[in-house]
């Protein structure tokens, strides 16, 4: 258990901090999982929709720095290659 002041503030610190992320990992797995529904649903105005708020989320948490942005970078391009097969232009 922490002794130091210090200790105590980084632990403070710490829970703030994962709760924030987990709410930003949150958030963006929701618009992930929107854009996926759609898709597997067929439906290309609301993928395509979808699409720009999951791009939007995903590059706002990687800046954040909760995921790294070579993850984000990844998922935009597998998201977007799927919105596109089913004949969208994003």
């Amino acid at each position: 258990m922490a002794n130091h002041k210090s200790a105590w503030k980084r632990i403070r610190q710490n829970v703030k901090r994962r709760a924030r992320n987990n709410h930003y990992k949150t958030f963006m797995r929701n618009k992930v999982k929107a854009v996926r529904k759609a898709v597997s649903d067929g439906d290309v105005e609301a993928a395509r929709a979808a699409l720009a708020g999951a791009i939007s989320a995903l590059d706002r948490v990687a800046s954040k720095g909760v995921i790294h942005r070579n993850t984000a970078a990844r998922s935009i391009s597998r998201l977007s290659k799927a919105v596109h097969k089913l004949g969208a232009n994003p």
